[in-house]
């Protein structure tokens, strides 16, 4: 969750945090939006073609980093930060370098 720390201002769970590793996207969604998550944050390039994220309950931000590593996610945070204000249930939003 070392991400999650640089995202002031913001609850941030992880979904092993959650017990949720392993569980398909579809499911995922549906439990977060169960239990009150309101922003899915990912690197996930592809959800937003597997998923009907207009009717998940959940907004989705996705980061797209050089790699997956914390050092190549952490300048992307204040673009997420501001996508974090206005995004809404059902949005996708790319946050990019």
């Amino acid at each position: 969750m070392r991400l999650g720390r640089k995202i002031n201002g913001h609850v941030v769970r992880t979904v092993h945090q959650e017990g949720w590793s392993g569980k398909k996207n579809g499911v995922l969604l549906a439990q977060m939006s169960s239990a009150g998550f309101d922003v899915l944050l990912t690197v996930d390039q592809g959800l937003r073609y597997q998923q009907n994220l207009k009717s998940s309950g959940v907004a989705v931000v996705v980061m797209f980093g050089a790699s997956n590593q914390l050092a190549d996610l952490a300048p992307l945070v204040p673009s997420v930060l501001l996508a974090l204000e206005t995004v809404r249930p059902g949005d996708v939003v790319e946050v990019r370098a």
